[in-house]
């Protein structure tokens, strides 16, 4: 998925254009901007399906067709960032490549073959970055619980537009879960109910910080909730200058009851859908309405920004 836009003009000085690479376990984006006046300009997006922890991801390590796949993409994004002349680079590569065992080895092998020295990020920086995007796309005027589903890790975060009060990134991504609990087509009740048993074990921390800070919303963001956006509109689509949607619960939960029950097939006919995130968003749905069931939220929203534009809206901080 490619978006360009129209050089920005700048009135005094040249605008600072920067690149920022964030490397997800599914999918690998490129945003470009020019900041100037401490404001940012898009000026190009890419993203590109890589599925970096597939056929790995349980076993800690990239695997050679991923690792390739992943190679690659870099290469055509470093074509991007020479093609739009840019002055700095940011990154962050997250669960598929800081869980891996040759993860140092896949950032090396990127900077031999591209010259571009990446970055691998923790879970809690992870986190940090999120909120920074989040907090940019929506007006956390009350406590708000963040969710960021990855295919490696989901990141938690409670705050308000001031603060951080807690934040976690537990190493339970759509990817990871989908290995472990969606073998069968469609996923079958004992699936269900081994997943459901797996976050009452792992989510206990999350439960005990919700009764602490008591959240009245939360904010789904990018990613799945993209698609949840998609099923419940199909005229949605994310754009930089609309970065919040509202998620209707009910409706939610009708989506999530057809998702669960649903064929690979039926949902490879949703355009709403992307090819990336036919499967993986079986178990994603089922995690979010397991945190809707943790807390009586009084309103579900969508964020478009994420971690890229957490990078980005830090830099003008």
């Amino acid at each position: 998925m490619t978006s360009e836009m129209p050089k920005q003009l700048t009135t005094n000085n040249q605008p600072t254009r920067t690149a920022i690479l964030d490397l997800g376990t599914n999918t690998f984006h490129l945003l470009i901007a020019d900041i100037e006046k401490q404001h940012p300009f898009i000026v190009y997006q890419d993203t590109i399906d890589v599925k970096l922890g597939e056929g790995g991801i349980s076993r800690g390590i990239i695997s050679s067709q991923a690792f390739e796949r992943g190679i690659n993409a870099i290469k055509e994004f470093k074509d991007r960032i020479v093609h739009y002349d840019v002055s700095k680079v940011k990154s962050a590569a997250t669960s598929a490549v800081r869980t891996a065992s040759n993860g140092p080895e896949f950032i090396t092998a990127i900077k031999n073959q591209t010259g571009l020295n990446l970055e691998i990020i923790d879970g809690e920086r992870e986190a940090e970055l999120i909120y920074f995007g989040v907090r940019a796309a929506v007006n956390l005027t009350s406590k708000a619980l963040i969710v960021d589903i990855g295919g490696g890790s989901v990141e938690f975060i409670i705050c308000d537009n001031s603060t951080i009060f807690w934040k976690h990134s537990y190493p339970i991504g759509a990817a990871r879960m989908m290995e472990k609990f969606h073998q069968n087509d469609p996923i079958t009740k004992h699936e269900r109910d081994q997943l459901k048993q797996f976050l009452d074990e792992t989510l206990s921390g999350l439960q005990d910080q919700l009764y602490l800070h008591a959240p009245d919303v939360l904010v789904g963001s990018a990613g799945s909730f993209e698609t949840f956006a998609a099923l419940q509109d199909p005229e949605f689509k994310p754009a930089f200058s609309r970065p919040e949607f509202n998620l209707d619960l009910n409706r939610f939960r009708k989506i999530s009851e057809w998702i669960e029950e649903s064929t690979h097939h039926e949902r490879s006919q949703m355009h709403a859908i992307p090819t990336v995130r036919v499967d993986m968003i079986v178990v994603a749905t089922m995690l979010t309405k397991y945190i809707l069931t943790m807390r009586e939220f009084k309103s579900f929203k969508l964020s478009t920004y994420s971690l890229k534009e957490g990078v980005l809206f830090e830099m003008l901080m």
